[in-house]
């Protein structure tokens, strides 16, 4: 059970890896997301139907997994796109834009849904390319290699973004020009940074890793079924984005910790519903935890981006 229990939160948590490296990446540029899980209600939608694709032409697991990520990639970044140009370019109010912008996805994919059960639709056979592990004949049967060596692609790939993503933030000039501009846009600009070339590409960027973590969940978490919801799991990857610290390597324990905190209750005996439920909510009880504690550090690595939120306008320097 043991050895279950953590393959499935490793396997889990890849989901809410994808959101919060998404949103990380968004609010490093001072804008807050907050349609990230309606995003990654775009990014299933996209992800099916390229794998869908992919399996109708008869394309090897490797290119079904391309053309699933490559699309859902792309609607996420269209959604991060349409994002932008409400929040960048018309300055709209960043929480009302993501939420209105959640609705809509998490409603696209229901309504999407519901047409694809209509017309008979399935997504099981082209899920097996996604629950195949990326190791195939290398995996043997002891602990070891079922929690690590037994997942599909798109978890490992997970990590590598979120690892690359670190990177890129922390050692390169486009990560530091990044986060001058979440700091302070106005000064970023007037060091000649490209203010709103950075913020559109953040945002679009951004949602597109989340949208593929949208089609992961459903392609390899659900294994093509379209009756779970994705909303709940992006409101989980957008509270990653605090207990990680707006840092992309911490993301990858958080997101572990999260996905043991969310299938935890599935494993438990002995106890009602409501109990299990309880459980479900610690997520959140921790991520307000992490608020409070780092509310009484006022030490610039723990707090986040100074212009989180607010809109710029070059002619209001």
């Amino acid at each position: 059970m043991f050895v279950t229990l953590v393959t499935q939160a490793i396997r889990f948590g890849a989901v809410f890896l994808y959101g919060s490296a998404g949103e990380i990446l968004v609010e490093k540029s001072g804008h807050l997301n907050l349609g990230i899980p309606g995003i990654m209600c775009i990014g299933a939608i996209g992800g099916c139907m390229g794998a869908n694709l992919g399996w109708q032409a008869g394309m090897p697991n490797a290119l079904i997994i391309i053309m699933a990520v490559l699309f859902a990639f792309l609607f996420g970044g269209l959604a991060g796109a349409l994002y932008g140009f409400f929040t960048i370019t018309l300055r709209c109010n960043q929480n009302v834009t993501g939420l209105t912008l959640t609705t809509f996805g998490a409603g696209a994919l229901g309504f999407w849904g519901s047409a694809m059960a209509k017309a008979g639709t399935t997504f099981y056979k082209a899920s097996k390319a996604f629950t195949t592990p990326m190791f195939g004949a290398g995996v043997g049967t002891d602990g070891f290699s079922t929690i690590f060596l037994s997942h599909g692609t798109l978890v490992y790939l997970a990590i590598v973004i979120a690892v690359v993503m670190a990177i890129i933030l922390k050692k390169t000039r486009v990560g530091l020009s990044l986060a001058a501009i979440g700091e302070n846009p106005a000064a970023a600009d007037a060091a000649g940074i490209n203010v709103i070339r950075y913020k559109y590409v953040a945002c679009i960027v951004g949602a597109g890793i989340a949208g593929i973590g949208g089609a992961f969940y459903l392609l390899d978490c659900t294994r093509g079924s379209l009756e779970y919801v994705i909303d709940a799991m992006g409101w989980l990857a957008v509270a990653l984005v605090i207990f990680s610290l707006w840092r992309p390597n911490i993301a990858i324990i958080g997101s572990f910790v999260f996905g043991l905190l969310y299938i935890l209750p599935n494993y438990i005996t002995g106890v009602d519903f409501a109990d299990k439920e309880l459980i479900k909510i610690v997520p959140y009880a921790v991520t307000a935890l992490t608020l409070i504690i780092i509310s009484f550090f006022n030490k610039k690595e723990t707090q986040p981006p100074a212009a989180l939120g607010l809109p710029y306008f070059r002619e209001d320097r």
